[in-house]
């Protein structure tokens, strides 16, 4: 039933007791609802929840629910462990806001990404989501894109005018859910090995959120429109990643695209416990009695967080911890966990543009990409390298080698093997991409995060990124964000407009190279990514 069916449902507000007491508990109080919103005047859309009833507003000509709750508080004695599910509620909950994000060291957006700043409350009690959706409740199954938002394990939330779901529903007539979870020492500090069995979770809480976000979206999205059985996961990469080694995640993740630097590996036990150990020597607490760090207040945790990151100390994420995360997401082969869940991946060609060394490296000479250079590719002959670059980019700036380079090795080679090993399985597709397109932004040619805009079609609320709209961006964000909803339908991104787009195999390595005229090409820049291949491992 859609919402102006629903309104048409209502009747006068002044209906009898006896009428009430023939109608069943759920019934009664969903007509009440509905009679309610008629008499006032209200046509915001509604839907249920198994938790009850929410409202909110229309867009577009779409339903947007923002801040519905997937979860309990966090805080106090529920920090660190598995969240219980929501209380109930009565009534239509107002869901027009968006939640709380969760307690973060300072993540303010600015610069090119200015644009998609958002003001959002921070608290434990960070566990919501939000809905797009063409209709509510008209018994339609359409497919559910969910997305994981950026800026790694650590800090941002669901909320961006980036991340808005409206264009992406409109145009693909899919429902598109965004969530905030718990995220640093709130969501991936490891205490299993200090604390006992109470903790034993504690070290991938972040992505048990997720997977209860997943479950919520199984249990309730027929309401507003969704199929709870063709869910597509995008984003974050290294989200992604786990969640498709993880055994809870199975039969909840139906197709999935890692847009951001995709996880091969996850921390160990030991990497782990060595930053929790740091944590708690910085709030003086014994690491012992986790009982204790439940009680720290929110402010001193982020304090310590601080002080262990400037120290260099403090890489947090999913940890292998033999039970929620059995084993490395991407390494070293794919997860036969989810054989049959196809994939996209892919990266940005000058992804490292957005990383924080950008400001040094954005107008280098050729002496200063070597000493740049040098310390990203430890044990590598720089000159050798530079030279083999020069000589396949001609054309190519020091700077661009630099971002060509970097890139190539710390996003794009990871985008590779895990396109090789998804392909290795024999089973569900993967689809390789690399975005060429280019901002005229700050030199910033093609950084991470460029693609969010473009996949959500959301060119027109990341002027700060893309500058003022133009064709060329469109015509991009038109073909990517085309492709993505043809994967959430079908888990295929062919998509009309967009050229034959093949699967990946290790033979023709086909790779789509998105740009204002986007085309599929058989292992473009082979070379290049021979040379990469041959560098000395990482320490």
């Amino acid at each position: 039933m859609g919402v102006d069916d629903r309104a048409r449902a209502g009747v006068a507000e002044g209906l009898g007791v006896d009428r009430r007491l023939l109608l069943g508990g759920a019934a009664a109080a969903s007509l009440l609802i509905a009679t309610r919103a008629r008499a006032a005047g209200d046509d915001a859309p509604e839907a249920a929840t198994a938790y009850g009833r929410v409202r909110g507003f229309t867009d577009g000509g779409m339903a947007v629910f923002r801040g519905i709750p997937y979860g309990a508080p966090t805080g106090g004695g529920s920090r660190f462990i598995p969240a219980d599910p929501p209380r109930s509620w009565g009534g239509a909950r107002d869901c027009r806001k968006f939640g709380d994000q969760c307690p973060q060291l300072a993540s303010k957006a600015t610069g090119p990404w200015a644009s998609w700043a958002v003001n959002v409350g921070e608290t434990e009690d960070c566990l919501s989501l939000n809905v797009t959706t063409p209709a509510v409740g008209d018994g339609k199954k359409r497919p559910v894109m969910v997305w994981l938002h950026g800026d790694g394990f650590s800090k941002y939330n669901g909320a961006s005018p980036a991340y808005d779901g409206v264009r992406l529903a409109q145009r693909g007539d899919v429902v598109v859910v965004t969530l905030n979870h718990r995220l640093n020492v709130f969501g991936y500090l490891y205490l299993a090995d200090l604390a006992g069995p109470k903790f034993a979770d504690s070290g991938n809480i972040g992505q048990l959120d997720i997977i209860m976000a997943l479950q919520w979206v199984r249990d309730n999205i027929a309401d507003f429109g969704g199929d709870p059985g063709r869910v597509t996961v995008f984003g974050e990469g290294g989200k992604v990643s786990a969640l498709l080694a993880m055994p809870a995640a199975k039969g909840l993740i139906h197709r999935a695209a890692m847009q951001t630097a995709p996880a091969l590996t996850a921390i160990t036990p030991q990497q782990a416990t060595a930053v929790a150990t740091a944590v708690c020597e910085a709030l003086h607490v014994n690491p012992k009695n986790a009982d204790d760090l439940q009680r720290v207040p929110t402010g001193r945790l982020l304090d310590a967080l601080e002080t262990v990151t400037k120290a260099g100390g403090a890489r947090l994420g999913p940890v292998v911890d033999g039970k929620t995360l059995p084993r490395d997401p991407f390494s070293p082969d794919a997860p036969t966990i989810s054989a049959e869940v196809p994939i996209i991946v892919g990266y940005n060609a000058t992804a490292t543009t957005a990383f924080g060394a950008a400001p040094a490296t954005l107008d280098l000479d050729w002496n200063g990409l070597k000493s740049q250079l040098a310390p990203a590719v430890g044990g590598a002959d720089v000159d050798k390298l530079i030279a083999d670059f020069r000589r396949l980019q001609p054309g190519a700036s020091p700077s661009d080698l630099y971002f060509r380079i970097t890139t190539l090795r710390d996003v794009g080679a990871g985008a590779l093997a895990v396109a090789e090993r998804k392909a290795a399985l024999a089973s569900a597709g993967a689809y390789l991409y690399r975005l060429e397109f280019e901002t005229p932004v700050d030199k910033l040619r093609s950084p991470q995060g460029l693609d969010v805009p473009l996949v959500f079609d959301t060119v027109g609320k990341s002027e700060s990124l893309l500058g003022p709209v133009a064709d060329a961006a469109q015509k991009v964000a038109d073909q990517m964000s085309g492709a993505w909803i043809a994967f959430a339908h079908t888990g295929s991104p062919n998509a009309t407009g967009l050229a034959s787009w093949p699967r990946y195999d290790a033979r023709a390595r086909s790779t789509m190279l998105f740009n204002v005229t986007s085309r599929a090409v058989n292992d473009p820049y082979s070379e290049e990514r021979q040379i990469i291949a041959a560098l000395p491992a990482r320490a």
